[in-house]
């Protein structure tokens, strides 16, 4: 069997600082930073770490309602991003045991093509409802997401990385 890449021993999630997380990344695509393509999508960024990292805890159910949110929002065509984050979430899912034994950076390198598909099915959306192409920049979000990948394990896994209370009764 190989190594894992990393021994240490993570605490459970708090499920309150996870919705808290997923909150906070809609917050953050609600921000008016404007409608330029290359922005990453923070909340397809969360659901795919946390699909990855506690899939029993954020699923498909979570992933659709968060994409009606960005569609409402938006004022986009209803249900274009639950298609994509459901899509997106469920590969997720597929792959979560496979991605976890490799780096940080590593992983980004796997969740690369998730967050392509994640931009990719709005996009096919639009495009069949007579929407106009919105140019090659829109290849630079994924890009950008995979990027902020390391730096969401490293904040997103920092409670979870607390040392244990010791106990000399407690090997671990």
């Amino acid at each position: 069997m190989l190594p894992r890449v990393s021994d240490q021993l993570l605490l459970p999630v708090n499920p309150l600082f996870l919705w808290f997380t997923l909150l906070a990344a809609l917050l953050l695509n609600l921000m008016p930073f404007g409608r330029a393509p290359a922005l990453p999508d923070f909340v397809a960024l969360t659901l795919v770490f946390w699909n990855v990292h506690q899939p029993r805890r954020v699923g498909l159910g979570a992933a659709f309602v968060f994409g009606l949110l960005i569609d409402v929002h938006h004022g986009a065509l209803l249900g274009q991003h639950a298609l994509a984050y459901t899509l997106v979430s469920y590969a997720a899912i597929m792959i979560h045991r496979r991605v976890l034994w490799f780096s940080a950076f590593a992983q980004a390198i796997h969740v690369l093509p998730l967050f392509f598909v994640g931009h990719l099915v709005p996009m096919l959306i639009r495009l069949a409802a007579g929407d106009v192409f919105p140019g090659w920049s829109l290849l630079a979000a994924p890009v950008f997401e995979a990027l902020l990948w390391p730096l969401a394990s490293l904040l997103l896994l920092a409670p979870q990385r607390r040392p244990p209370d010791p106990d000399k009764n407690r090997p671990l």
